[in-house]
């Protein structure tokens, strides 16, 4: 087929192309990172990225939304039935902004928030001082403890004990253990505090039963529809009944304008393949593979933050051998693999250097990579940081990359 962006505009043709086969010759280990499907895309490319439908399905600031509130509600249908929640919206346009709304609908400026320390991998909206969280909210941090490098939840619970918050955030964008939501909310109930649950990273995990859900103990739920859950990326927002009005009120007219109906679509397919048996394979690949790519690399002798995963990510901390996160970063890319680097909990170095790398699994084995080939990409990990300015060495390491991902291809029809 003749493609329109190839005749239309050849640069950007070219760009698409080369990023293409960036992703389909090498091996994508950010935790962030998954691949959709082609239904995906061609959501996402649909025309119903030319409709604006400000409001609610049924509820419409415009005329002509009569399809495309059948494709918002088939979102929200979709994505009650994956994790059992009274309410969802599915219009926020990010996990981030998701999140706003979550907040605003639950405190107003100046209230306190408790949530874990971005430093031992909480995210950016957990209460940066530079992101709108921190800015409009007074925030307190929870951490975890030194020796097991796990959410210490007792001195969480004395800090909400002294604080007295209005939220607790639970969630994390860098944490490798099962998150106890049960004794959030005792600690929450406790101090008289609501819950904005952020399971951006595990969602894809919490809906098909492989890590316990936050959905009956919190107020509120927000996600990415990425990652994990392997949707556009994205945001939505779940709810209980009693906070639907706030939340929907504080996602349009509160920070959004007309939601993006070709992505809602999209998030509606991703749903749907969510719901079908074979997601919860491959979720269980997924963890299989993190546990695999973790001892692997254990065995090479770099060390992992709390001792392993239980879920799709792993942090390494690369102190002991020697190596910084942005060297590590770098060198791996030149050799065909693609992390971020991470603060490690109590990182010395500054955010921009750090002491680790932030690895996951979601990518790799959305392509069918399993434990045998993590665990091979553990060695070739091992390889490039043996020598990471070796630039001969480097080179055939990405060979080897390149031979491994070139067995399980990435959008055939697009090669």
């Amino acid at each position: 087929m003749a493609s329109a962006l190839k005749a239309q505009d050849p640069e950007v043709f070219d760009i698409v192309q080369a990023e293409t086969r960036r992703q389909a010759e090498g091996l994508e280990l950010i935790a962030s990172e998954n691949f959709v499907s082609e239904a995906v895309l061609e959501a996402m490319g649909s025309p119903l990225t030319n409709k604006y439908a400000e409001g609610l399905p049924g509820k419409r600031y415009y005329g002509g939304c009569e399809e495309v509130d059948r494709a918002e509600r088939l979102a929200q249908e979709r994505a009650k039935r994956l994790f059992g929640c009274d309410h969802v919206n599915v219009q926020p346009h990010s996990g981030s902004q998701a999140n706003m709304a979550a907040y605003l609908a639950l405190m107003k400026p100046g209230d306190r928030m408790l949530s874990l320390s971005l430093a031992q991998g909480g995210h950016l909206t957990h209460g940066s001082p530079v992101n709108f969280s921190g800015k409009l909210f007074d925030i307190h941090h929870y951490g975890l403890d030194p020796e097991t490098e796990r959410i210490d939840y007792q001195k969480a619970r004395e800090l909400a004990r002294e604080v007295k918050p209005a939220v607790i955030v639970v969630g994390a964008s860098a944490y490798p253990r099962l998150i106890d939501f049960a004794r959030f909310r005792e600690i929450a109930d406790e101090v008289g505090a609501k819950i904005v649950c952020d399971i951006a990273h595990i969602a894809g995990l919490v809906a098909t039963g492989l890590h316990p859900s936050p959905v009956p103990l919190c107020e509120i739920v927000t996600t990415t529809t990425h990652k994990t859950l392997r949707g556009p990326r994205a945001g939505m927002a779940m709810c209980q009944a009693a906070y639907q009005k706030p939340l929907d009120s504080q996602i349009f007219p509160g920070i959004q304008g007309g939601p993006l109906e070709h992505v809602i679509a999209a998030k509606a397919v991703a749903f749907g393949e969510a719901l079908l048996p074979g997601f919860k394979s491959y979720q269980e690949r997924v963890l299989l593979s993190a546990r695999a790519l973790a001892e692997r690399l254990a065995h090479h002798g770099f060390r992992l933050v709390s001792g392993g995963t239980d879920n799709h990510l792993m942090l390494v901390d690369l102190r002991p051998k020697k190596l910084t996160g942005k060297l590590a970063e770098a060198a791996l890319g030149k050799a065909g693999i693609t992390v971020n680097k991470n603060m490690i909990p109590f990182d010395p170095e500054k955010p921009m250097v750090t002491s680790g790398i932030r690895l996951g699994t979601p990518a790799l084995c959305t392509r069918g990579m399993g434990p045998r080939e993590l665990s091979f990409v553990a060695d070739l990990i091992a390889k490039a940081l043996a020598a990471p300015e070796d630039e001969s060495a480097l080179a055939r390491v990405k060979g080897e990359a390149r031979e491994l991902a070139m067995q399980f291809p990435l959008y055939p029809a697009r090669a």
